[in-house]
């Protein structure tokens, strides 16, 4: 498949969302509510689970299924109390040392009038700031979507992972298109410019993992293999996350995005 294509794909609705990797990883999940400011979004879901023996904070952006589904979860695009419900809950993991893991499915967040009129920048941004210096580690997964800052809003990780067809952009390849030229129809053409896909951003050194997909989501075989390979990969990716000194932890992933866009002369 083309770039585009794995975008296509990833967007067609036949992939597990965030909901069912919580359902399928993790035990004894407790689902947390609200903002503790304005209210509850259905957008971003989150609370507390078992990892193995492992407690964890578990939060996802959900897009929802059906079309009932979708609207009630506002297709994936968090509002301003989505990015503060999860900062609350990664504040809260910080006060009880338990490790953080995030999945990451949204288009970008939600542009209309009143996320802005609440704030939907400056939620993001300080989700940014809060993520790079919580006093606990992080592990962020795109699982389809990641767009702009409303995915960047829940990936300021130690450790960012994609499956292998999902993408993670600071513009979708339309809006791409539309602004360079005026076309939306060239996007294909931007994709491939953009190069949102996991094999060219793990050579760029913005992620640390492509997973393998199954090549039939909806075959039960095949996706319980894959649940159970990456139930196991994160358990053994949080383990020495959490042996760090917390300094340590704090340095290598502030490290982590002060390379990201370095200029190398010798390999431009």
């Amino acid at each position: 498949m083309t770039i585009f294509e794995k975008i296509q794909y990833t967007r067609s609705g036949k992939r597990p969302t965030a909901a069912a990797y919580i359902d399928a990883l993790f035990t004894d999940f407790i689902q947390l509510h609200g903002d503790r400011r304005f209210g509850d979004d259905n957008a971003v879901i989150g609370g507390i689970a078992m990892l193995g023996n492992t407690p964890i904070t578990v939060i996802g952006i959900e897009k929802g299924h059906d079309t009932k589904d979708k609207i009630q979860h506002n297709f994936g695009q968090a509002n301003p109390e989505g990015y503060r419900k999860a900062l609350r809950l990664m504040k809260q993991a910080e006060k009880f040392h338990r490790p953080v893991i995030t999945f990451v499915d949204t288009a970008g967040a939600y542009c209309g009038i009143g996320a802005e009129e609440r704030g939907q920048g400056s939620a993001i941004a300080e989700n940014l700031y809060e993520m790079m210096t919580l006093k606990t580690p992080i592990l962020s997964i795109i699982i389809g979507e990641g767009g702009s800052g409303g995915a960047l809003a829940l990936a300021v990780a130690d450790a960012v992972w994609m499956l292998e067809n999902a993408y993670y952009s600071v513009v979708s390849p339309e809006g791409c298109a539309s602004i360079l030229w005026k076309d939306p129809a060239k996007a294909d053409e931007a994709a491939q410019a953009l190069k949102p896909d996991a094999g060219n951003l793990y050579e760029l050194g913005i992620i640390e993992k492509i997973i393998a997909e199954p090549e039939d989501f909806s075959a039960d075989a095949e996706k319980n293999l894959f649940f159970h390979t990456l139930q196991k990969d994160l358990a053994d990716a949080i383990r020495p996350l959490q042996g760090m000194q917390t300094d340590t932890l704090l340095t290598e992933r502030y490290d982590k995005f002060r390379k990201v866009g370095a200029y190398d002369r010798n390999h431009h």
